[in-house]
């Protein structure tokens, strides 16, 4: 991998942070303030961002997103539906997220492509990981969807994963609550909560803080890949990160 997660935070101006990063997005985020469907504005301006630290800083990048303002398999499962079932149902969610980022950042120029963990010849690639790591050496943005392929899995533990995979340097993982990085609590309901700018992965795990779920962040452990948690609602947010601005916060 390139940059650690020691010089995450300490890298100057002039040169991007990291050469290759993996955007986290979450499917609610798509849904704006309506809090379901997609909001055509919202997934323009991602995919504004997304292509412009492409262009303008030549960095990797690679998206997961999840599928949470159309379905989410959890919810499925509380209803009394197979867990199992609900999971493939959220996974096929992601795909059509996936293709709406993709038609955006095809629209602004950027050439993209959609990869599935779940085999649908007619509209995105197989997952193939050599496949992936080249289309983004040859500058093509590659948007993961379909999860992991298997059920019981969040887009969170795929995230970590696929960064895992093609060798990224940091997993940015883009918050839609207005959160602006990981709180000793929820700043929503506590006011005393306490934003931290760095936090090691055990202290994420030990005291149950909200970032990722268990899973996604001992992935991350295991591999030593920095996770940055962030406001994706703020304008800019995504290449101010990649230019070195101290935002969010680092778990590393």
């Amino acid at each position: 991998m390139g940059a650690t997660s020691d010089d995450a935070m300490t890298s100057g101006q002039g040169a991007p942070r990291w050469s290759r990063v993996l955007l986290k997005l979450s499917g609610e985020a798509f849904a704006g303030d309506g809090g379901h469907g997609i909001d055509g504005a919202v997934v323009q301006r991602i995919a504004r961002e997304v292509a412009e630290v492409r262009r303008d800083l030549g960095v990797d990048v690679a998206v997961v997103v999840g599928g949470g303002n159309i379905w989410r398999g959890m919810t499925g499962a509380g209803a009394g539906m197979d867990r199992a079932q609900a999971d493939y149902m959220g996974m096929l969610a992601t795909v059509i997220n996936a293709l709406a980022l993709q038609d955006v950042l095809e629209q602004l120029g950027q050439p993209t492509r959609v990869q599935s963990a779940i085999h649908m010849a007619q509209v995105a690639e197989p997952y193939i990981r050599r496949r992936a790591i080249r289309h983004l050496e040859k500058g093509r943005v590659v948007i993961f969807a379909g999860g992991t392929g298997n059920p019981f899995f969040t887009t969170d533990t795929t995230a970590a994963l696929r960064a895992v995979e093609i060798e990224a340097d940091v997993l940015l993982k883009g918050t839609h609550s207005g959160t602006d990085g990981i709180y000793t609590d929820d700043p929503r309901t506590n006011p005393d909560a306490v934003k931290l700018d760095e936090v090691t992965y055990l202290d994420v795990l030990n005291r149950g803080l909200r970032a990722m779920d268990s899973t996604a962040i001992t992935l991350c452990m295991d591999n030593t890949l920095p996770i940055v948690m962030f406001d994706l609602g703020g304008e800019g947010n995504v290449r101010a990160l990649v230019e070195g601005h101290p935002i969010g916060t680092l778990v590393h």
